[in-house]
């Protein structure tokens, strides 16, 4: 469980996103942020091993690093006002890949999956699989239990289709997506529920089939 000093921590980070004030509270950041985060994510790996036991990842290597990257950022910041991870058969960065991914704030959090960042490759194979089996993707996306907790399948759209899927997209809109994911918010009172690992697994066992399907694009 999150203790109210999790959300404590980040509300002050927000107010004083700085080295300084960071090396001040690395001690509270250690004992209430890093630590309970960890044994949260590992966790819910563990919960996900039950119905996908291909995913042979451990917590430290789903959890995404506090600090930012400002490097080529206006915004120098050097840390992320949110602890995240992202777990999946094919690890944390591999974005284009269906991934089970959550984030914690101060004020709660938000939980979502898919393909998010599909590159050239990727991005055609999925839609050459929608395009010959949508009505399977449509199916998973009506099921009530995705529908309650995602609603729909996002994504930014291409305006200029590669010319062998213009036709197919005509029949289904979805081929012109460039991104392929569904998202959902967590209010703070799910966050700090005893019973936060069995959420997400309610959120990752109602998205399996989506994600299921679009894992077949990297099969």
């Amino acid at each position: 469980m999150l203790t109210k000093e999790f959300f404590t921590f980040f509300a002050e980070l927000e107010k004083n996103n700085s080295k300084e004030w960071f090396d001040a509270h690395r001690a509270e950041y250690e004992k209430y942020v890093k630590g309970p985060f960890k044994n949260l994510v590992q966790a819910v790996i563990e919960k996900i091993r039950t119905v996908d036991p291909v995913v042979h990842m451990d917590a430290k290597d789903a959890i995404f690093r506090i600090n930012r990257d400002i490097r080529f950022s206006k915004d120098k910041a050097p840390y992320k006002t949110n602890v995240a991870a992202n777990i999946g058969r094919y690890g944390k960065g591999a974005m284009g890949h269906p991934g089970f991914y959550f984030e914690l704030n101060a004020r709660g959090g938000a939980v979502g999956g898919g393909s998010y960042m599909p590159d050239k490759e990727q991005l055609a194979a999925i839609r050459d699989l929608i395009a010959h089996e949508g009505s399977d993707l449509h199916k998973f996306l009506k099921a009530k239990a995705f529908r309650d907790r995602f609603g729909e399948l996002r994504g930014e759209k291409n305006k200029v289709l590669p010319a062998e899927f213009k036709q197919a997209a005509l029949v289904e809109p979805l081929i012109a997506n460039k991104q392929f994911y569904y998202w959902a918010e967590l209010p703070k009172k799910a966050v700090a529920s005893t019973d936060l690992v069995n959420v997400l697994f309610d959120h990752y066992k109602a998205a399996k089939p989506v994600q299921d399907f679009l894992t077949q694009a990297f099969e």
